[in-house]
C-alpha cells in the first residue's frame, strides 16, 4: 500500500481568465469603454501565479495534505495487521491440515481462499477511500482558490490572473506581475480567519470489516 498522499505531485490548479476584444474606432472603443462591453489590450492589468506554490503553501491544503497522509498510515497499519493474521492463519493449517479429514481440508480450503478475497477487497475499499478523499480535497482547493483569485483581481484592479506551470502555455513572464506570494499571503490570513467556514475533506467512510 503507497504512503501518503497518492497524487500530491498533481497540480489540481488551471484557473485561468479569458478577456477578448476587438479592436474598433475610437467612437466605438470609447463606447465599449463606457459601457464595460470590451477592454483593449494596452488597457489591461494582468497577473500571474505559480499553480504549484499556491497550492502546497496553503495552510489548508497543508493540513488535510497532512490528515489524508496519516489516515493512510493507520490504513496500512490496519492492513498489515489483517495480512498477518491470514498468513499465521495459512501457516497453521499448512502445519496441521493433514491431520484434517479431506472435507475438512476441502472447507478449510474454502474459507482461506474466501478470506484472502475479502483482504484483497477490504485494501482495494482503503485505496478507494484515500482516493476519493484526494480528489476531494483537490477539488475543495480549486473553488477556494478560484473564488480568492475573482476577489484579489477585483481589490487589486487586475483583469487577467494567469496561471503559471511548468510546461503549460505560459513560457515566460517578468517578476514584475508574479503575484504568488501576494495571493498565498492573502488566502491563508482568509482561511485562518476562520477555518471552520471552509469545506473540510470526506470523512473516513471505509467500513470496518
Amino acid at each position: 500500500m503507497k504512503k501518503g498522499l497518492l497524487f500530491v505531485g498533481m497540480l489540481g490548479l488551471a484557473s485561468v481568465f479569458f478577456y477578448s476584444c476587438d479592436q474598433k474606432t475610437s467612437t466605438e472603443s470609447t463606447t465599449s469603454a463606457e459601457s464595460g462591453e470590451g477592454m483593449s489590450a494596452a488597457d489591461m492589468k494582468v497577473a500571474y501565479v505559480y499553480t504549484d506554490s499556491v497550492i502546497n503553501k496553503y495552510d489548508f491544503f497543508k493540513k488535510k495534505s497532512e490528515e489524508i497522509t496519516d489516515k493512510g498510515k493507520r490504513f496500512e497499519g490496519d492492513l498489515q495487521s489483517r495480512a498477518r493474521g491470514f498468513e499465521q492463519e495459512v501457516a497453521t493449517f499448512q502445519q496441521t491440515g493433514g491431520n484434517m479429514t479431506p472435507n475438512q481440508q476441502r472447507a478449510k480450503q474454502e474459507e482461506l481462499m474466501q478470506k484472502e478475497q475479502n483482504l484483497m477487497t477490504y485494501r482495494n475499499n482503503l485505496m478507494q477511500e484515500l482516493s476519493a478523499d484526494e480528489t476531494s480535497l483537490y477539488n475543495d482547493v480549486y473553488e477556494q482558490v478560484q473564488t480568492y483569485l475573482k476577489e484579489y483581481a477585483q481589490e487589486n484592479g487586475i483583469d487577467l490572473i494567469l496561471s503559471y506551470t511548468r510546461g503549460g502555455a505560459i513560457w515566460y513572464a517578468t517578476d514584475a506581475i508574479d503575484v504568488t506570494q501576494s495571493v498565498v499571503e492573502g488566502l491563508n490570513k482568509k482561511y485562518n480567519a476562520n477555518p471552520s467556514a471552509v469545506k473540510p475533506a470526506a470523512a473516513d467512510s471505509t467500513a470496518k470489516k
